[in-house]
């Protein structure tokens, strides 16, 4: 591992960009993202700089470039497009203490950009060191498609109670509501826009000393259908990810939808029909009953059946279960 991955701390630092073209420019855009000072180091500014600048959201320094402009950088780009003045700069930088990037020119680099999947506040990043930047994009498009839009509301909500989570829910419990957060009631509510209803069922949990129970004789199960109609896992849709991350129990159907499971939670039962397996005799019917008994237990169960079976699988389940396209069509 050449790059070692970290978040630096961004809040009253300054972001150092060096240049005032289009490339300096996509640096800002980046960095606006964040709650660092942008100072752009350039005499003249294309017209998107020099908007951030009359807007206030960036300073420009048209002066001379000293060790002072990076006392309080937490970090410095350097883009003037000019190759020469670029590797000049660097030794510069580096001289100052400051960490560097000098964009395009990755063995002058400090340090690197990672492609992001932005939940603010929860960001992953995703880095090759440079070797496979189009890989890097391909994993970001996955995870965009895993993460729903809302996820980050629900981290700042959760950032905000920590301190009266400590209070109100003892030590031994606090893993379990959290996780329940996270991944249950909570996370499901935000994922559909119903905020206000998640912070009202969060802040009850909190009074009541710790999350609802489940998964015990009496909780509320839940039974999700996937109909199958390919088996091409990187056209699963994000609510049935969502769903096989969430599931205590997952039956495939038939074998041949056994590669989906990878996208399943590591800890869920599960079951596969075929001969390969033991169960080449079970029945719809016969899936039906596991999966109805698991829901009275109060487990959440996805069923991954054949298209053409969907309509058959649900007779005699719940009326209100819940029917999600397994792929994108």
């Amino acid at each position: 591992m050449k790059f070692f991955p970290m978040f630096l701390r961004m809040i009253e630092r300054d972001v150092v960009i060096i240049g005032g073209g289009e490339t300096a420019a996509q640096k800002a855009r980046l960095m606006l993202k964040t709650e660092a000072r942008i100072v752009l180091v350039a005499p003249e500014l294309e017209p998107e700089l020099a908007a951030l600048v009359a807007e206030g959201r960036a300073v420009q320094h048209a002066g001379e470039i000293t060790d002072d402009l990076f006392a309080n950088a937490a970090l410095v780009f350097v883009c003037t497009e000019d190759d020469a003045r670029d590797s000049e700069l660097y030794h510069v930088v580096r001289a100052a203490g400051a960490l560097v990037n000098v964009v395009d020119r990755p063995d002058l680099c400090e340090a690197n950009t990672p492609s992001l999947v932005d939940r603010d506040p929860l960001v992953v990043a995703i880095g090759t060191e440079g070797a496979a930047p189009v890989l890097a994009r391909q994993i970001k498009t996955r995870l965009e498609e895993m993460l729903e839009p809302r996820l980050g509301d629900l981290v700042a909500l959760g950032g905000r109670l920590r301190d009266h989570v400590a209070e109100e829910v003892p030590r031994a419990k606090r893993r379990a509501f959290w996780r329940w957060v996270y991944a249950e009631t909570p996370r499901r509510l935000f994922a559909k826009g119903a905020e206000r209803e998640a912070a009202k069922v969060i802040k009850a949990a909190i009074a009541e000393g710790g999350a609802p129970e489940s998964g015990t004789k009496g909780g509320q199960g839940a039974i999700t259908l996937l109909p199958v109609g390919s088996l091409e896992p990187d056209l699963m849709t994000l609510r049935a990810v969502q769903r096989l991350q969430e599931a205590d129990l997952v039956i495939c159907a038939e074998a041949e939808f056994a590669p989906m499971l990878e996208l399943a939670r590591r800890d869920a039962e599960r079951v596969i029909v075929g001969q390969s397996y033991g169960t080449e005799d079970w029945l719809l019917s016969d899936q039906r009953k596991v999966i109805t008994a698991k829901c009275e237990a109060g487990g959440r169960v996805v069923w991954l059946v054949s298209r053409r079976d969907a309509e058959r699988a649900a007779l005699g389940l719940p009326e209100d279960i819940e029917r999600v396209p397994a792929v994108r069509v």
